[in-house]
Parts: C-alpha cells; structure tokens; sequence
C-alpha cells in the first residue's frame, strides 16, 4: 500500500496535487540533543519537572519508557526514573526552524507551516523541475539533516490528510509514498488512533460503537457518525475514504497566538482545572513574547468529553500589557465558566485581535497557534 512510487504526470493531469507533509522528529528534544553532547541517546524532556510540569517533548529514548508529549512532569518521571528535564529554548527551536524553512522554499513557494517542526508542501510544480514528488522528498530530508544536524521523516500523497499520515508511518527519518488509488485501502488498515484528532477517549467511545479500524470507521454512515460525534462526523467520514479537498495555504498568517493541550485523562474538578490552566497560561504567554504579539482578546476553550466545544473572551480596550494581565483575564474566564456541565478532554488558551501595524511584523503561522502535544 505504501511504497516509493510517485504521483506521475498523467495523474497530475487529472486534478491529483503532489503534496509532501515533512515532520520533524522529536524536534524540541532533538535540538537539545544535538546542542547539548551530554543529552545524546539519554530519555529527555522538554517542559517542566515540578508538580504542574508538562512534557511539551519528549526524545525517542524516553518515548520507550511511555513518555509522552501533554504528559504530566510526575507522570513521565514515575515512568522513567532517569528522565533528564530540560526548560525550552525557543528561540534555538526557531532558528532551525527558519534554516528548515529555507529548504522548503528552496522547492517551493507553497508551504504550509503548521508548527515550527511541521510544514506542507505542494510540490505539484517544482521549483528546481525535478518533477517527482518522492525526489523532492528525499532531497529536504538529506538538506534538512546536512544543514541542521537534525533528522525529518515525510509524507508523499495527493492530499493532505494522507500526506500527513504517510509521515508518521515511517518514523523516526522515514519516508513513506501514498498513490492515488491506495488511499482508502491504507486507511482502512489504520487503527482508529492513527486518525488526527482522535484522542484517548474517543478511541475509546469508538471502540465501545465497534469501531477499530479505518474500514469499521467507513462501514460506519454519515448519519450514524452525526449522532455520535457531533461536527466531527464529516471530517470522519471522509477521512475514512482518503478524501481531503483542502488546498496547501501559503503564506497563512494566524489571528491569534496560542495553544491547547489534550489530557490522557478526562478532568472535571476545580482545583485539576485551575492548574491545568496555569500551566497553560506559562507556555502560551512563553509563545506570546516570542511571536512578539500584541492582542486585545484573551479567549478559552475547553472540549468537553462528548467533543462539543466551549469558548468564552473577554476583551479589553488596549494591548493586554503582560503575563499578569494575560493570566487575570485567563483565569477570570475559567472562573465565569465554572462549575462546568461535565469532565473536558482539551483546555486552551489564545491571544486575539492582534496588532496589525505598518510597524510590527505580524506572527508566522510557525510562531502562532501551536498545539501543547
């Protein structure tokens, strides 16, 4: 199903792009690795070691002991004694970062950051004429390790849900080609885990309506899915076909700075809750000064455990000044909104109505809505 083909000419002619989703692997903890001789081929983990600490990345190495991204500091240490905290360094995360994005566009001008580790690439037309989709794949991988010292695993497909899947098939420094024609076949074989967007507790609910698998997933009908995933039906239903019509956007500039952590476990208690979101408030405020952003809107969002979302803001007439004011506004929303309906299974924080002046570089979509996994 998957092998290194590629999407040739006369499939182009029929409307198929040739996109190219590049992930970096264990990009935080890989930098430190690389910068730090002592840190190589130990479990590490960027985040925080006291009690409110979250792994925001976590090396192969501790990923063998269970270590995982989101995961609470206590928890990944009682997993693996020898766990090695390192604080975060973004601005040596977004210098290789600019330097991976250079190669990118050296291919090509349509990419689409999604992160600062993770981009899409339509590569339809090249712009060094190499032609095929694989090549070009091969090419960044080697550039990106040459240059940064750092490894990337990709995606090759014709669009961008299995692009992204094909990245992570292979992992870590892997490459993995999708063709048209494989597509549902590849995600019928997938588990129901594989699928972006499907957490802990809806693998589990799934598993509860007999739903494994891609193919249980697309046995499933439109109707069925409404009723028991809400707005998150239609993206399920097409994604259990292999269809994504959505185009590469180049150049996207966020309207907000922020980010949203998704729990292994549900939390509905008000003390859980308000530590949640001091954590929350200290790595989105971290994003905030280092997009250099400037915004009148602090909003909340929390996913409750049947994936309905909540959202309150509060907005004030100036810049919001600093963290302090940041976490008042962030705490007085939990606040208003508490006692919550029933447990949630995501929390996030984002920064909005952002500056647009003639002086101030708007932030890059790498800079701006990064997700806490």
């Amino acid at each position: 199903m998957a092998d290194t083909g590629d999407i040739d000419d006369s499939e182009e002619a029929a409307g198929l792009r040739k996109i190219i989703h590049v992930d970096m692997d264990a990009f935080f903890a890989s930098v430190e690795q690389r910068d730090n001789p002592e840190l190589r081929g130990k479990p590490v983990a960027v985040g925080g070691s006291g009690g409110r600490g979250v792994v925001a990345a976590a090396s192969y190495e501790a990923r063998k002991f269970g270590v995982r991204s989101a995961m609470p500091s206590v928890t990944a240490k009682r997993l693996c004694p020898d766990l090695i905290f390192v604080r975060h360094r973004f601005d040596a995360y977004k210098e290789a970062s600019r330097q991976i994005r250079s190669i990118f566009e050296h291919h090509t001008p349509h990419v689409e950051p999604l992160s600062l580790d993770e981009a899409y690439l339509d590569v339809t037309e090249d712009r060094l004429g190499i032609g095929t989709a694989t090549r070009i794949a091969e090419l960044i991988r080697q550039e990106i390790k040459a240059k940064t010292k750092l490894t990337a695993s990709a995606g090759v497909s014709y669009n961008k849900f299995l692009a992204k899947l094909a990245s992570d098939q292979n992992k870590p420094d892997g490459l993995c080609v999708i063709r048209p024609g494989q597509g549902a076949d590849f995600v019928a074989g997938l588990p129901i885990r594989r699928f972006h967007g499907v957490g802990p507790k809806a693998e589990e609910k799934m598993k509860r309506l007999g739903i494994a698998t891609g193919a249980d997933l697309a046995a499933k009908d439109i109707d069925f899915l409404r009723a028991n995933f809400g707005s998150f039906a239609d993206y399920l239903y097409r994604a259990a076909r292999g269809i994504d019509l959505r185009p590469v956007r180049a150049h996207r500039v966020r309207k907000s700075v922020g980010g949203e952590r998704t729990f292994s476990e549900d939390i509905s208690s008000g003390a859980a809750l308000r530590d949640t979101l001091e954590n929350i408030i200290d790595i989105v405020w971290d994003r905030i000064e280092s997009a250099k952003a400037r915004g009148r809107t602090v909003t909340l969002k929390v996913k409750f455990t049947d994936f309905q979302n909540m959202t309150r803001a509060k907005s004030v007439p100036h810049w919001v000044e600093d963290k302090a004011e940041f976490a008042r506004l962030s705490r007085e929303l939990l606040e208003e909104a508490l006692p919550l309906p029933m447990p949630i299974r995501l929390m996030g924080l984002t920064l909005s109505n952002l500056d647009r002046g003639e002086d101030k570089e708007a932030p890059r979509a790498d800079d701006a809505q990064l997700s806490l996994l």
